[in-house]
């Protein structure tokens, strides 16, 4: 059994923000592959399966995503080296994507939580690049985080979730 995470804020007021970047990928990985979210979220999360992959997104505040990624494990007897997590990064390039087999959390607050949670830093990640130094200048990290995309990168949107999707398939 395999887990992928997409990290994000449940609420519809943070659809689009570069703090759901994770819930994004994995609804448009969702998307193409003709699957569909529970209607209700298990274990703190919503989830899909594909065979023996299971995908969630938290559902309970980024900071604390640790905590269904903990309970999906242990109910599913996951090790870590099974589990891709996919997140958003700010001191990354908008639109660069970088693939680590483990790694520290480098201040991203739902990587944190999620190693707090299960005990070690190995496990895969994904990270999407979301910076924009002007921006997050003006604004802060944490209003940053939580902006919405400008129109410049909404256009590259599309061409970053089919990167995204066609690592998956690579690494799923």
């Amino acid at each position: 059994m395999k887990l992928v995470v997409g990290l994000g804020n449940p609420e519809s007021k943070y659809n689009f923000t570069r703090h759901n970047t994770g819930f994004l990928v994995l609804d448009y990985y969702l998307k193409v592959k003709g699957l569909k979210w529970s209607s209700e979220p298990r274990m703190g999360a919503l989830w899909a399966k594909d065979g023996d992959v299971i995908y969630i997104k938290p559902q309970e505040y980024y900071n604390v995503s640790g905590r269904a990624v903990a309970a999906y494990m242990k109910y599913y007897k996951i090790p870590t080296s099974d589990i891709l997590v996919i997140c958003d990064d700010f001191n990354l390039e908008f639109g660069v994507v970088r693939y680590r087999a483990s790694g520290r959390a480098a201040g991203n607050n739902g990587l944190k939580s999620i190693i707090a949670s299960i005990g070690t830093e190995d496990f895969p990640r994904i990270r999407i690049g979301t910076g924009n130094d002007g921006l997050r200048s003006k604004l802060g990290d944490t209003d940053f985080v939580l902006s919405k995309f400008t129109p410049e990168e909404k256009t590259k949107l599309p061409e970053i979730l089919n990167e995204v999707v066609g690592r998956l398939g690579q690494v799923i």
